[in-house]
């Protein structure tokens, strides 16, 4: 039996309710600016913090069946039959695991800038910057900065980890990601999810960022086949942050999907 979670949320807004997602390393806080937009469309928006990220438990285990399993038993928790799924990411895999595995508890999904595939790595040097970092024994968070940028180089991946920065009562900061755990599973994170006969039939919209290289052209025939009732739309001038990059455009598309009526 899946052991129940108390995952941090935070809930805006009433109406049909729309979950959303965030991505590795990342938290609720990361998609307020959008969830308030939604919610302000007459929906009740579920913002969450997935197991080993911002304020939700530390755990020793992590992987897709045990994230999409925590979100399930979070919405028999919380008395939500069924919810649109908005995922980015590894929040996008997360909510395709749910949507293979508990599809009659998601009615319509939204999957921002990921691809079930496997991928090659790509964050081995953030989590050796963050492992040597070694924030407990840093008192200044101009000096935590400074080490990133002469690793990591990129200005916005740097505001975007130190978000999860926190001051420890007894002095120096501390992560609030369980990084350790995210570095050893950091495999299964890259991996597909479900098998190659997992499908979802509900409506379901892709998101792309035009400057992203998460999905491709080739991926395209792999969407159709899983998701058969799935278009993919892409936004212009948006790299893999699609809804950082380009707010307006993101939010004007997803409520446009959420507000159809479309028959299946």
């Amino acid at each position: 039996m899946h052991a129940v979670m108390e995952l941090n949320h935070k809930i805006l807004g009433e109406g049909p309710p729309v979950i959303i997602l965030h991505g590795l390393f990342g938290m609720l806080d990361n998609w307020q600016s959008i969830g308030k937009k939604i919610a302000a469309e007459g929906f009740m928006v579920i913002l969450v913090d997935q197991r080993d990220h911002g304020k939700s438990p530390f755990t020793s285990h992590f992987d897709y069946p045990v994230l999409a399993a925590d979100l399930a038993a979070f919405m028999e928790q919380n008395w939500i039959y069924k919810a649109h799924i908005i995922g980015h990411s590894m929040g996008g895999k997360t909510a395709m695991q749910l949507a293979f595995d508990h599809s009659e508890q998601v009615d319509k999904l939204v999957i921002v800038d990921i691809c079930n595939k496997t991928y090659p790595g790509g964050h081995e040097e953030i989590f050796k910057a963050i492992r040597e970092a070694d924030v407990a024994h840093k008192e200044d968070r101009q000096v935590i900065f400074d080490f990133l940028k002469d690793r990591l180089h990129d200005e916005a991946t740097i505001q975007f980890l130190l978000k999860n920065l926190q001051r420890k009562k007894e002095g120096g900061y501390e992560w609030k990601m369980n990084y350790p755990l995210l570095e050893k599973s950091y495999q299964s994170i890259l991996s597909e999810v479900g098998s190659s006969s997992s499908h979802f039939d509900r409506p379901t919209l892709f998101v792309k960022g035009a400057f992203s290289p998460y999905i491709t052209g080739g991926d395209e025939v792999k969407i159709q086949k899983q998701f058969p009732n799935s278009r993919l739309t892409t936004i212009q001038n948006a790299g893999h942050w699609v809804h950082a990059d380009q707010p307006e455009q993101f939010t004007r598309q997803v409520l446009q999907f959420l507000n159809q009526n479309l028959s299946t």
